[in-house]
């Protein structure tokens, strides 16, 4: 799909009716309990944003705003610290007691400063591996955690199978976000990590009288966050299920591309200032829950992330054009040719509760906040 897509041209979409029949177990309960034991973690805010609830459209309309978590810009200390956690309580178990060892990555940034964040405070060492396009800061905030970092004159995809080969090493251990056929375990635990940014926000919905959402809205790149999101509110066992919408770029558009396949495929990706979800291949344990539990998935081009990152700015909100992604998607889904059709697919009226996942603020990506379309 091109970058250049036209303002007037409908986005590219896809829908599936029955998403909301399907469900699946829930993430494990202990996940909330270890972040809640980490120094200085919190929630992060669920901020109204009633100038948008307007003209959305909707009733109410809340940003998850994961602009420091854990002290980071960005979710990803969610996942990674629950994985590392469990990675190496299993290698004490299998009697593998050697210290220290090798965090390694491949990161479009976020998940990769994380990581490298997670070795520094448990005294192991990092090694992390970045594919072009990756800001020259975001690269030198990775380092300055005190990871060894290599870049990798590919796109993500190659980044992480260089990533794999680095892990094989004795006294490495492979952290990566995305799964394939045989490496499956430690993202997983990944995923699971994610669960809490899904508790907090009914515990604050509920706080702020708004009920349950009526809609999620989620920027995937290989799709961990999105299969998150997916298991929590695919397993709830009472009340009225929740539409889930991903969006992602049109210059990385691999989930929607792969919806509308019926199959995961693998895209060649193109440059976009949606860093993080610059990724050409689904993640193999996301892809059954994404497949089966997303309402519906959209695709924006980079002018519409930087037109809604700056939205957000200017109401209070610090978000990189990867946590403006849903705000992005969630306007072009409800404009334009065909958007009565796709306001019924997600179910949404005046009175809908919409929950936008801004997953980074604007430190994480200092890429440029304007784009042509």
């Amino acid at each position: 799909m091109p970058e250049n897509v036209s303002s007037t041209a409908p986005p590219p979409w896809f829908a599936r009716p029955a998403a909301r029949s399907w469900t699946c177990a829930p993430a494990p309960t202990e996940v909330r309990e270890f972040h809640a034991s980490l120094p200085g973690h919190d929630p992060t805010p669920l901020t109204e944003l009633p100038l948008l609830a307007a003209e959305l459209g909707v009733g109410r309309v809340f940003v998850k705003d994961e602009s420091c978590r854990l002290g980071l810009p960005a979710f990803k200390a969610l996942g990674a610290s629950w994985a590392v956690h469990r990675a190496l309580a299993a290698r004490a178990a299998d009697g593998d007691l050697a210290t220290p060892v090798t965090l390694v990555s491949a990161t479009d940034g976020n998940h990769g400063r994380a990581v490298a964040r997670t070795a520094r405070l448990l005294g192991h060492r990092a090694r992390v591996l970045v594919p072009r396009g990756v800001h020259p800061e975001a690269v030198a905030a990775i380092a300055a955690e005190g990871a060894d970092v290599s870049q990798v004159m590919g796109a993500y995809d190659e980044a992480v199978r260089r990533a794999a080969e680095a892990a094989a090493a004795p006294d490495a251990l492979l952290v990566q976000d995305t799964a394939w056929p045989g490496y499956e375990r430690i993202p997983g635990w990944i995923v699971e990590g994610y669960s809490t940014l899904c508790a907090e926000i009914d515990e604050q919905l509920a706080a702020a009288g708004a009920g349950t959402p009526d809609l999620i809205t989620i920027p995937v790149g290989v799709g961990s966050l999105a299969h998150a999101v997916v298991t929590h509110y695919r397993s709830r066992p009472a009340g009225p299920p929740a539409a889930l919408l991903s969006v992602e770029p049109t210059a990385a558009p691999c989930l929607i591309e792969s919806l509308l396949l019926g199959a995961p495929v693998s895209v060649t990706t193109g440059e976009t200032i949606m860093a993080g979800l610059n990724c050409g291949t689904p993640s193999s344990i996301a892809w059954p829950h994404l497949r089966d539990g997303l309402d519906a998935a959209i695709a924006i081009p980079d002018a519409a992330s930087a037109r809604a990152a700056g939205d957000l700015a200017r109401l209070g909100v610090s978000s990189g054009p990867c946590g403006a992604a849903p705000l992005a998607g969630l306007r072009a889904a409800l404009t334009g040719d065909g958007a009565d059709e796709r306001r019924a697919v997600l179910g949404l009226g005046p009175a809908s509760t919409v929950v936008l996942l801004s997953t980074e603020g604007s430190a994480a990506n200092p890429a440029a906040t304007t784009a042509d379309s």
